[in-house]
Order: structure tokens, then C-alpha cells, then sequence
């Protein structure tokens, strides 16, 4: 049997305070779960519609296996482990490589709007390259897929900046790795994030639903003149 190649999404139960904090304001800590486990089933189809992939999905926190076994059947579930989220994606990817994997992608579960055909050319460029990046417009990525344990390019980056994929591509050129970028996407993680989810022309179903269920965007219009 062929090894798999492991399309991994870094994904937390959604339970409010734990999920999408960041726009809290404009929602409430409830709807922010809410749209998380929104975007985070969206995600679930994408990497469903990529093929000669097998879904896994790294969970957060430690014990919360039940909810997304029932949400995936059919995904193999890694812990992410404990520490930062450097230390946890090479935690995950080094897993993933344990289990079996020929090539391994981890990818972010707030970036909805990334196509099928993206996720799956990062594994055909993982052919004549040893890391593919998915830029996001925020100075991170959305997607890193590698073909070996390369646990310096997690560790050795401080997570969460905007200087994330600059430092990555650095640790990559001091370690002779060849790199090849997807197209850039966009993370929700500010109101004008919402507003650019909203109007995103991408399928997004079980965003969307979410966004109907807490009332949509949470602006202020200003009232309408009685004609004349």
C-alpha cells in the first residue's frame, strides 16, 4: 500500500473564548465559535475535494477527539501537543511522518476562501521542492507542506506576526531548502476580514449559515433619509 500524502488542518474545538477571539468585538464570544466551527467545516470540504489526499485534522485541546471524530469521521486525528504554535506544528507534522506520511501539509483553519486546486498543487511542487508556502496577506502563511520532518522551520520562527513567512523563507535559504509559494489568501481575523468574507464569492456554506445565525456583520449603518 502507498504511503498517504496528509493534508493536516490545525483546528481547536470551537467553544467561545477558546475560538476566533480576535473579533471579539464586533461578535460576541458565542458568535465567534460559532463562525469558527462555520469555517472550520468549510475547510473540512475543501480538503475533502482534493484528491489522492487523506484528510487529518490536529486537535486542540487535548480530549476533545469525540467532537471531531464526529465531525470527521473518516480524518485521522493528531494531538497538536502542548507549547507554542511553533513547537505544536512540529509536534503535528513530525506525527504525521511517524504515521506513515510521504509528504505532509499543515494548512489553517480561518482561511476558507483557499481553492481545491491551490492545496493541490502544493503537493505536486512538493516533486522538485522541499517546502511549498501559502502566503497570507497578514505577513503569515495559510499552508506549509514538506516531504521530511523539518522541524526548524516551526520552531525556529516566532508565530503569530507579521514577519512569520519573511522568517520562514529565512530559516528556509539558511537551510539550502527549495521553496515554492501558492497564491496568497487572507485569514478572518478583524472586522474588515468579515466584511471581505462576506462579500467572497467562494461557495463558503456552512460560513455563510453561521454568518446568518449571528445576524451577519456586526456594523453600524447610518439611517435612511425619508425621501423628499
Amino acid at each position: 500500500m502507498d504511503e498517504p500524502a496528509l493534508l493536516i488542518i490545525m483546528a481547536r474545538r470551537p467553544e467561545p473564548g477558546r475560538a476566533k477571539t480576535r473579533l471579539c468585538p464586533p461578535l460576541t464570544l458565542e458568535e465567534a465559535a460559532h463562525l469558527y466551527e462555520g469555517m472550520l467545516r468549510d475547510t473540512l470540504e475543501l480538503v475533502h475535494g482534493v484528491a489522492g489526499v487523506a484528510p487529518a485534522i490536529a486537535v486542540s485541546p487535548a480530549g476533545s477527539e469525540d467532537y471531531f471524530r464526529t465531525l470527521a469521521p473518516d480524518a485521522l486525528l493528531i494531538d497538536q501537543g502542548e507549547g507554542d504554535l511553533g513547537v505544536r506544528l512540529a509536534h503535528t507534522t513530525a506525527s504525521a511522518f511517524a504515521y506513515g506520511a510521504r509528504a505532509v501539509a499543515v494548512m489553517s483553519s480561518d482561511s476558507p476562501a483557499v481553492t481545491v486546486d491551490a492545496l493541490g498543487q502544493a503537493f505536486h511542487l512538493l516533486a522538485d521542492h522541499d517546502l511549498v508556502l501559502g502566503p497570507s496577506e497578514d505577513g503569515g502563511y495559510y499552508l506549509a507542506a514538506i516531504g521530511r520532518p523539518i522541524p526548524a522551520l516551526f520552531t525556529e520562527v516566532v508565530m503569530s506576526t507579521p514577519r512569520v513567512l519573511h522568517d520562514t523563507l529565512a530559516v528556509a535559504t539558511r537551510l539550502g531548502l527549495r521553496v515554492a509559494l501558492l497564491p496568497s489568501s487572507y485569514d478572518v481575523d478583524s472586522a474588515a476580514d468579515l466584511a471581505r468574507l462576506q462579500s467572497d464569492p467562494a461557495p463558503l456554506v456552512h460560513t455563510r449559515a453561521a454568518l446568518d445565525r449571528i445576524g451577519g456583520l456586526k456594523t453600524e449603518h447610518p439611517p435612511s433619509l425619508p425621501p423628499g
